[in-house]
């Protein structure tokens, strides 16, 4: 491998809701430019205390499952020690232990190696920022 490293910033809109957003678009895109059909790492990174990244299916309605499992893992009520904001806010701060904020994926020939239905997701469930910044890197 060698020791090239490039990097982009995403700026997603993710709205005033809960939301899984499909990034894996964006990560091809960026690799058709980076990896420049080179095998390495692509490193998805979320600089944000109430975000994560996950690999998941959707459009079949597994962004919406996760969201309700979320939901069910993570209320939305005042039993949060972190209280400032909406309420239930706190259950923000928590998830990134569940989803964490960054995935490392393997590229082979330039192309992200994911399965059938995997897809690359911005996972947000804090409705008071609505604005998000999404680190892609490649290693390779």
């Amino acid at each position: 491998m060698s020791d090239t490293f490039t990097t982009r910033v995403l700026h997603i809109a993710t709205g005033r809701t809960e939301t899984v957003t499909d990034l894996t678009h964006d990560c091809e895109q960026f690799l058709r430019e980076a990896a420049a059909g080179r095998d390495g790492l692509l490193n998805v990174f979320v600089p944000h205390a109430t975000a994560g990244i996950a690999v998941l299916e959707t459009g079949a309605g597994s962004d919406d499952d996760l969201l309700a499992a979320l939901r069910t893992l993570l209320p939305a009520d005042d039993r949060w020690q972190h209280r400032h904001g909406t309420p239930g806010h706190g259950r923000d701060h928590v998830l990134p232990a569940l989803v964490p904020p960054h995935a490392t994926l393997p590229v082979i020939s330039g192309r992200l190696e994911l399965g059938t239905w995997q897809s690359v997701c911005l996972v947000d469930t804090n409705i008071s920022n609505a604005n998000r910044q999404v680190r892609l890197s490649f290693l390779g």
